[in-house]
């Protein structure tokens, strides 16, 4: 065999041997397939709080007054005052009346009120207890009362005693006033009180 016949042969079966290794790597060879899965967010919707509103502070405007008519010990009258709300709905009332006294003609007679009880005032009021007690804070509803007990002397000391024949009632916090006809008259001379806080009660 020439030599250019078994180039040719050695050619071919090189062509050959390629061809079939290659199929058998084919065969083997594995495609890798990648699958990418969505991220799932979830949202925490938001928390929202809400306080109620309380009862508004009571005003003048929703009570009506009535004076009581106390006893007398040593010189001193002991009397109060019963507001009465006479309006639907509800309010609260802490603390000490701002007491003014007014003459017949609606004339302002000077006056001196102090809150009681204090260091010096203490027990003052002869009942109920809650008279002599520090405020606490009234819920009142329609036809409930608070009542505050008043002291004032009657007996001259050379200063005047006028007759005071309308107290004029201002609740903590407001501007108005309740306005309460006194019979009989408050005599308190020098215009002095000593006033307690509001408490429940008639």
């Amino acid at each position: 065999m020439s030599r250019a016949l078994k180039g040719l042969a050695l050619f071919f079966a090189f062509v050959v041997i390629y061809t079939i290794s290659r199929h058998a790597i084919d065969a083997h060879s594995s495609s890798t397939t990648t699958t990418s899965t969505p991220s799932t967010t979830t949202s925490v919707p938001a928390v929202t709080t809400t306080t109620a509103a309380g009862p508004a502070a009571c005003a003048a405007g929703d009570f009506a007054g009535r004076f009581n008519q106390g006893q007398g010990a040593g010189g001193d009258v002991y009397a109060s005052v019963t507001i009465t709300k006479d309006t639907a709905g509800t309010c609260t009332l802490e603390g000490w009346p701002r007491l003014t006294l007014l003459d017949r003609q609606g004339g302002l007679i000077p006056t001196t009120a102090t809150d009681a009880p204090n260091a010096t005032t203490s027990g003052a009021f002869l009942s109920p207890p809650q008279a002599n007690q520090p405020p606490r804070a009234l819920t009142l509803g329609d036809n409930q009362s608070a009542t505050f007990d008043l002291i004032y002397s009657d007996v001259s000391d050379g200063s005047s005693c006028p007759n005071a024949v309308t107290l004029s009632v201002q609740l903590p916090g407001g501007a108005a006033e309740v306005t309460v006809t006194a019979a009989p008259p408050v005599q308190a001379c020098n215009g002095t009180l000593t006033v307690s806080p509001f408490f429940a009660g008639v």
